[in-house]
């Protein structure tokens, strides 16, 4: 694979709707989305700009789901390595094609840029919708997109032969809809910091752990949250609140944030695993949380996306120290562009009892 590890000059394969563009032209390009192209082009614009000016660095901006919204200043050699790096797990070749349907506001679209200017892909780039392929009917090889998307792509994933998907954790229903899919559908895990994913799950295959991309190792501190090394991006480890098993020095199974672990009496909770015990159990969209409490400290709340409470709900598939205290109510959660609900701002619009 003749790759170009350099963010000064695209592959010699790299086309854009159709058109290959060097840096003269990509900066003519870039110009005229941002005076003429709709608010998606205008972003993607903005992005071109950026990506070919002087400057070896970059900002991206996080998504905000677990605090608040933050600018990152990112080396662009750091987004051309993970490009590579993602090009030689799926075996992406010069000339393959790829769709980008996702916000050049955030790092996934970003990348999707990156990935086809180093790798030689050759990329379109659609109107973000909750469904892309109401308006697309091509055949792609790479494709990224949020689970939301995924949930209403199913009936087209014959047209995708490697799809990824992030932003927000896949739920048993979506993924027992894909067991039968012809695309090959792996989950990430990533953030901003990382320059988008550094592991991906096998959907597909229904694997249960993350595999490290190349060049990646992790391990565990002493709160049983995961360390990354990721050289070819960031100089030093970066240390996260994602709680893991560890199954090899390369592979991890995610069981939640350590942010939001939940202290009940001296049991500790992790709203995650609770979260995926009641899945199908309520209908709409939820979370759990917590409130204080003069006895226990801190007592397990559960927030539903639902206008009209329920007459009765049942926990007892749930340990009695584990099930909701108490139920709130919101007509519509808070969340980023990815769909990750954001639950502070969530759980500020009720009024705990």
């Amino acid at each position: 694979m003749n790759q170009n590890n350099s963010y000064k000059h695209p592959h010699s394969a790299f086309k854009l709707e159709g058109v290959f563009y060097d840096r003269i032209g990509l900066s003519s390009l870039a110009k005229r989305l941002i005076s003429k192209g709709e608010d998606y082009q205008v972003s993607l614009g903005v992005f071109i700009a950026q990506w070919i000016d002087s400057s070896p660095e970059i900002s991206l901006q996080t998504s905000g789901s677990t605090g608040s919204p933050k600018t990152v200043l990112m080396s662009k050699q750091a987004m051309v390595n993970s490009a590579i790096a993602t090009g030689k797990y799926f075996k992406l070749n010069p000339g393959n094609s790829a769709l980008s349907c996702l916000p050049f506001e955030y790092i996934a679209a970003k990348m999707m840029f990156v990935r086809a200017y180093v790798l030689g892909l050759e990329l379109d780039c659609i109107l973000p919708s909750s469904n892309p392929f109401e308006t697309v009917s091509k055949n792609y090889d790479f494709c990224a997109m949020v689970p939301l998307q995924l949930e209403n792509s199913i009936d087209y994933l014959h047209h995708i032969k490697t799809l990824i998907v992030g932003g927000t954790k896949l739920s048993k229903a979506l993924k027992y809809k894909l067991t039968k899919s012809p695309s090959t559908i792996y989950e990430t895990f990533g953030m901003t910091e990382t320059v988008s994913h550094i592991a991906v799950k096998n959907i597909s295959k229904s694997s249960s752990f993350f595999e490290g991309l190349p060049s990646v190792s992790i391990e565990i501190d002493n709160r049983n949250c995961l360390k990354i090394y990721a050289p070819h991006l960031v100089s030093n480890p970066i240390q996260t609140n994602d709680i893991v098993k560890l199954n090899s020095s390369t592979s991890f199974e995610w069981i939640g944030r350590y942010d939001t672990i939940i202290n009940s009496g001296g049991i500790k909770i992790a709203p995650e695993q609770l979260e995926q015990k009641l899945e199908g159990f309520i209908k709409e969209r939820f979370f759990i949380s917590s409130q204080k409490d003069n006895t226990l400290g801190e007592i397990v709340v559960i927030i539903i996306e639902r206008s009209v409470p329920y007459e009765t709900l049942n926990f007892e598939i749930l340990e009695p120290r584990r099930r909701p205290k108490r139920i709130y109510y919101v007509d519509m959660f808070k969340e980023t562009v990815s769909g990750k609900i954001k639950r502070q701002e969530t759980f500020d619009l009720i009024k705990p009892e």
